[in-house]
């Protein structure tokens, strides 16, 4: 019979150290791609889901750049069906505006706002939300960074016509 002391905890939290933990830099084109699917890749690769030091309660991500955020496509007209939120912080300061007309003026803040809902609630998410840099066209000033481009494992683009 073995002793439980010799036994070793098969529940043992992984927690990797901070040298452990590298970041790397990725670039995504959004043009054409569905904002879902865009948003789950996105939120994966910030959380560190593809690596395999990845622990749910750190945060083991990599930076990820948006480019071509004014020419994602929502599907099933969803774009004129759903409807953005915010509060002014004043009473009775509620505003809403649809999808379509958040990505006609402001296609950061409509990725932005997909990828944000992706990640968990707290301290955590506010963190690494820090680590997604979105633009509306093609040009973006991280190429000092090097960032290598990012493969949507979906890979289901939106026909276009």
């Amino acid at each position: 019979m073995v002793s439980a002391q010799t036994k070793e905890d098969p529940l043992r939290t992984f927690s990797p150290k901070p040298a452990d933990i590298q970041r790397a830099w990725h670039v995504v084109d959004a043009d054409g791609v569905v904002l879902g699917r865009l948003a789950t890749e996105v939120a994966s690769v910030l959380r560190g889901k593809h690596k395999p030091i990845f622990a749910p309660h750190l945060d083991t991500g990599d930076h990820v750049i948006v480019v071509n955020a004014s020419r994602v496509v929502m599907t099933a007209g969803k774009a004129d069906r759903e409807v953005a939120y915010r509060h002014t912080g004043y009473p009775g300061g509620l505003r809403h505006r649809s999808y379509a007309d958040l990505l006609a003026r402001r296609p950061e803040e409509t990725v932005r706002r997909s990828v944000k809902g992706m990640l968990p609630k707290g301290r955590l998410g506010r963190k690494t939300i820090k680590k997604l840099k979105v633009y509306a066209g093609p040009e973006h000033p991280h190429s000092a960074q090097l960032p290598q481009p990012l493969a949507l494992s979906s890979g289901r683009r939106a026909d276009r016509g």
